[in-house]
C-alpha cells in the first residue's frame, strides 16, 4: 500500500512540475517551435500566417484538435508570447462561440470563415468572463492570440489566415 501511495505522490509531483508556468518561461518560443510540441500544453505547434494587404504576420500556434484539447484551450495559462497563439480547427465548420472561463489572459479571439478569411474578432476579451463571444458565420478555424495584438498589427476582417496542418 505504501508503494502505491509513494508512486501516486511522485506522479502528482511530476505532473505539477510539468505544468509549471515557470517551465514555460524558461523555454523560448523559437525553441518550442523547433520542438513542435508546447512545453506546457503538450500540443503540437505549427506555423500560421495572417496576410493583411502586403504584410504577412507570422505566429507559432498550438493546435487544439480534439474536443478535450479545445475544451481546455488556454485556461489557466499565465503566459503567451506576442507571436504565439492557439488554433481550434472546426470540422465540420460551425457557428463557433467561446468564453473566458478560467482564462487569466486577455485574448483576441479571431473567427475565420470557410474561405480562410477573418470574419470577426472579439478583441481583448475579459479574463475569467463567462460572457459568450461568437462568430458572425460558419467558422472553419478560431485563432486566439494575446489581447490587443490584432489591433497592434493591423489584423482585421478580410485578412487571410493560413497554417500548416499538423503531422499525425
Amino acid at each position: 500500500m505504501n508503494t502505491i501511495i509513494r508512486f501516486a505522490a511522485g506522479a502528482f509531483a511530476l505532473g505539477l512540475i510539468a505544468c509549471s508556468p515557470q517551465q514555460a518561461a524558461e523555454t523560448a518560443p523559437t525553441e518550442a517551435a523547433e520542438a513542435s510540441v508546447h512545453p506546457v500544453s503538450g500540443l503540437q505547434i505549427v506555423p500560421l500566417t495572417v496576410t493583411s494587404g502586403d504584410t504577412v504576420h507570422r505566429f507559432d500556434v498550438e493546435v487544439a484538435a480534439t474536443f478535450e484539447e479545445q475544451r481546455q484551450g488556454l485556461m489557466f495559462r499565465t503566459e503567451l508570447g506576442p507571436n504565439e497563439g492557439m488554433i481550434f480547427p472546426r470540422n465540420p465548420p460551425d457557428l463557433a462561440s467561446f468564453w473566458m472561463r478560467n482564462t487569466p489572459l486577455p485574448l483576441d479571439i479571431i473567427f475565420v470563415g470557410t474561405d480562410g478569411r477573418i470574419m470577426n474578432i472579439a478583441a481583448e476579451t475579459v479574463p475569467y468572463s463567462l460572457e459568450s463571444v461568437a462568430a458572425e458565420g460558419l467558422t472553419s478555424l478560431v485563432l486566439e492570440i494575446p489581447g490587443g495584438r490584432a489591433a497592434e498589427l493591423g489584423i482585421g476582417p478580410g485578412d487571410l489566415v493560413e497554417y500548416e496542418a499538423p503531422a499525425n
